[in-house]
C-alpha cells in the first residue's frame, strides 16, 4: 500500500488560487518565519533576507495557479526562497574555491565532525556559521540545515558535486576551528 501525503494547508492554497487575499495572508503567516530563517542562513544579511522573503512570496502568489499541489506548499515556497537567495548571491559574484588543488580521494565520505564533543550552545554555533566565508556557509547551510544532498546543491549553485563536497569539508573544518576559538573566547 502506498502512503499518501495530504498537505494540511491544501484548502488555503485552493483559496489562494481563487484569489482570496485572506488565504494568502494566512499562508504568509504560517511560513514566513521559517522562510526568513532559510534566507538568513543563506544570505547572512537581515535586509537581504527580508527582501528575498517578500520577493519569494510575491512570486509564489503570482504563480500560485501553476502550483499543482503534488508537494506541500511549504516545500514549494522553500524552493522558491532558496532559488531567490542563490540568485541574490550570484549578484554579489561570490566564488567557490577551486578543487583543482585538492586530492578528492582524500575527502572521506563519512563526517569527521563530532557534534557530541563540541557541547556548545546554539548561539555560539550560529555566530560561527555567520563567520564562515560565503561559499562555505551556503553549502553547509544547504547540506546540514536544509537537507539537500550534494547533487542538489551542485544543481542549485551550478557547481560540481566534488566542489560541493570539498566546500562542505572545508566548511566543517573552519567551523570546528571557529567554535574552538569561540569557546576559548578568542573571538
Amino acid at each position: 500500500m502506498e502512503a499518501v501525503y495530504i498537505d494540511p494547508h491544501f484548502n488555503l492554497v485552493v483559496e489562494c488560487k481563487d484569489g482570496n487575499r485572506k488565504a494568502q495572508f494566512e499562508l504568509y503567516k504560517l511560513y514566513s518565519k521559517a522562510m526568513y530563517n532559510i534566507a538568513m542562513r543563506i544570505l547572512n544579511d537581515a535586509d537581504e533576507a527580508s527582501d528575498m522573503l517578500q520577493e519569494s512570496f510575491i512570486d509564489a502568489f503570482l504563480r500560485i495557479k501553476e502550483f499543482r499541489q503534488e508537494s506541500s506548499f511549504g516545500m514549494w515556497i522553500k524552493q522558491i526562497v532558496v532559488n531567490k537567495c542563490i540568485s541574490q548571491l550570484r549578484k554579489r559574484k561570490f566564488e567557490f574555491l577551486s578543487t583543482e588543488e585538492v586530492d578528492l580521494s582524500e575527502i572521506p565520505d563519512e563526517d569527521e565532525f563530532n557534534e557530541e564533543e563540541l557541547q556548545l550552545q546554539v548561539e555560539e554555533v550560529k555566530k560561527a556559521i555567520h563567520m564562515l566565508p560565503e561559499g562555505y556557509r551556503i553549502v553547509l547551510s544547504l547540506y546540514l540545515l536544509e537537507g539537500y544532498d550534494h547533487e542538489e546543491i551542485a544543481f542549485i549553485l551550478k557547481i560540481t558535486e566534488s566542489t560541493s563536497r570539498t566546500q562542505l569539508l572545508r566548511a566543517k573544518r573552519k567551523l570546528t576551528d571557529l567554535l574552538t576559538k569561540i569557546k576559548a573566547k578568542d573571538i
